[in-house]
């Protein structure tokens, strides 16, 4: 019979390394998800220049479109 620490030991590395690999792996998920359905468009863009106040410019909105794709593509 092999020994109960070795055991645990194997256990416990085993368990260390599918945490690490589960949440590199639904981080992975997570930002090709957003690249490809952004959490924002430009007609929300839009909608709030036009709250705020602001006359939203066709080069104004896809500035903030290209700082908002960069934040994304940062992180």
């Amino acid at each position: 019979m092999e020994p109960l620490w070795l055991v645990i030991v194997l256990i416990v590395v085993a368990l260390i390394v599918g945490v690490i690999l589960g949440f590199l792996i639904a981080r992975r998920y997570m930002v090709k998800y957003l690249k490809e359905n952004p959490p924002i468009s430009e007609d929300m863009i839009r909608v709030m220049m036009s709250q705020m106040g602001q006359t939203p410019s066709e080069k104004k909105v896809r500035q903030v479109m290209r700082s908002m794709n960069g934040q994304i593509g940062k992180k």
